[in-house]
């Protein structure tokens, strides 16, 4: 078993409170209305959306190795806009890795825009090639497309 981690950012054109309330907060909303052919739909299983909470989102991939993830949120800070969540099933869990936390933080440019930054940290399992390649290619698809409606929603999320 090895152990990794990798840290990845994306710049986007609005500023980090909007983003960081569309892409995680109301991520499991917010995801299968923008990207319905990724995200088949989202919800709370537990919890009310604070620290401890689980969020579900079901996968409409066939492509990828997994047709659902679910995260426990573990550290929200609305002020500083970061979230750190850790899978708890799905997502390639049991499978391709034997535990998965990603910390996501925004911080605001000089342009009003942000950038997200993001570390992963990971225990992948034996005989599993590491593909945080294509999770960091997610993640910029997943930024993109909340700025994207955000830029043509002026007043989401505000």
């Amino acid at each position: 078993m090895s152990s990794g981690s990798w840290s990845h950012e994306v710049a986007a054109n609005v500023p980090a409170g909007r983003l960081f309330k569309a892409a995680m907060l109301d991520w499991h909303n917010l995801g299968p209305k923008i990207a319905p052919d990724f995200i088949a739909s989202g919800s709370v299983v537990s919890g009310d959306g604070a620290v401890g909470a689980v969020r579900e989102i079901k996968i409409n991939n066939p492509a990828l190795p997994f047709s659902y993830v679910k995260e426990r949120l573990d550290f929200i800070d609305h002020d500083k806009f970061e979230v750190k969540q850790t899978l708890v099933e799905g997502g390639g869990l049991g499978k391709m890795f034997e535990s998965a936390t990603t910390h996501f933080k925004f911080e605001p440019s000089s342009n009003g825009g942000c950038v997200v930054k993001v570390t992963a940290t990971y225990k992948i399992l034996p005989g599993v090639a590491d593909e945080s390649a294509k999770a960091k290619e997610g993640i910029t698809n997943h930024m993109k497309a909340a700025e994207a409606y955000l830029l043509a929603n002026p007043t989401a999320y505000v």
